[in-house]
């Protein structure tokens, strides 16, 4: 087994959000190395516990070994942060964690065929117990599907004709690569001058579709806030647009004092209710100092500080937001 090794991100700002204690019980939805996992039970030293799971065997086996000074007092699970909800007790947590996206392991070996910037299989499974992979969807599925992948996913303008080149050249040879799949999306659309890959996108949504991501982030999201005690905080770290609305559009719904029907937002036709949460407002009061103890009733992110960006530029698309339920 290849070592994980991955740098956890706004780590003292997820500390500072979930205010860990003794004897409280906490999750981290998406253990990846543990860093957050790791920080958590040692804030909430001597008795706190920790519940994680992640879908990657080799983030649990990863985990186990780094938690090890914390024996007994933390309980690990392979599987979905969806599932939260059917795992734990109604009402039995003081915080829960979800960094979304990918892990820098998962990028960084070419086996997992996540990236574009390595040769590797077509793969992209989280979960390598799962059956669908990136190349099979890339090989079976129509024009009209990838197109609306590569459009709702990946916000790809191109997202047609990348679709339309993929159906075509697939007759003659199947996808096997990630290589193959990158330099069919560049030689349509030459890199030129542009920063990014021009398969970047099309990477993106292959992702997110293969691993239902959002799906599971709208899941994950609800079973979070069932499992949360009244007072305690839900705290998501997201990576790129389409999470970070989810998150946004989940948080303004349960924070209004009214239920919406038929699906438009009509005064007239609001049905009256408590709210279920409330936003929390981060404050950087210095690089390292930070505060989460204002309420706000928009969704509010904090970013990495100076400091962290300088010594882990992957950081750099990561926002917190943070909730409190009511």
């Amino acid at each position: 087994m290849s070592e994980f090794r991955h740098q956890s991100v706004l780590l003292a700002e997820v500390l500072a959000a979930l205010r860990p204690r003794a004897g409280g019980r906490y999750v981290d939805g998406t253990l990846g190395g543990a860093g957050h996992a790791g920080a958590i039970l040692a804030a909430s030293g001597p008795s706190g516990r920790l519940f994680g799971c992640d879908r990657d065997g080799v983030a649990i086996e990863a985990a186990e070994k780094k938690l090890a000074e914390f024996a007994g007092r933390f309980e690990l699970r392979r599987g979905n942060f969806a599932e939260l909800g059917e795992w734990l007790p109604e009402s039995s947590c003081d915080g829960v964690l979800l960094d979304l996206g990918v892990s820098s392991p998962q990028l960084d070996v070419a086996g997992r065929g996540f990236s574009f910037q390595q040769d590797g299989p077509l793969d992209m499974r989280m979960d390598g117990r799962q059956a669908l992979t990136a190349a099979e969807l890339v090989n079976t599925a129509s024009a009209d599907e990838l197109a609306k992948i590569f459009w709702e996913l990946g916000d790809e303008r191109d997202s047609r004709r990348f679709a339309r080149a993929i159906v075509h050249d697939r007759e003659s040879r199947p996808f096997t690569t990630t290589r193959q799949l990158a330099e069919l999306i560049e030689r349509i659309s030459p890199r030129g001058g542009r920063k990014a890959h021009p398969a970047t996108k099309v990477f993106q949504a292959l992702r997110l579709a293969v691993n239902d991501e959002i799906g599971s982030l709208n899941r994950g999201l609800v079973g979070a806030m069932k499992i949360l005690k009244r007072g305690s905080r839900l705290a998501v770290i997201t990576f790129h647009s389409l999470e970070d609305r989810t998150v946004k559009d989940f948080g303004r719904a349960r924070a209004r004092d009214y239920e919406v029907t038929g699906g438009y937002d009509v005064p007239e036709l609001r049905v009256p209710r408590a709210p279920e949460l409330v936003w929390v407002k981060g404050k950087r009061k210095t690089d390292s100092v930070l505060s989460f103890d204002d309420f706000s009733v928009a969704p509010q992110a904090i970013k990495p500080g100076e400091a962290e960006l300088a010594e882990n530029p992957r950081s750099r698309s990561a926002q917190l937001r943070v909730m409190e339920r009511l």
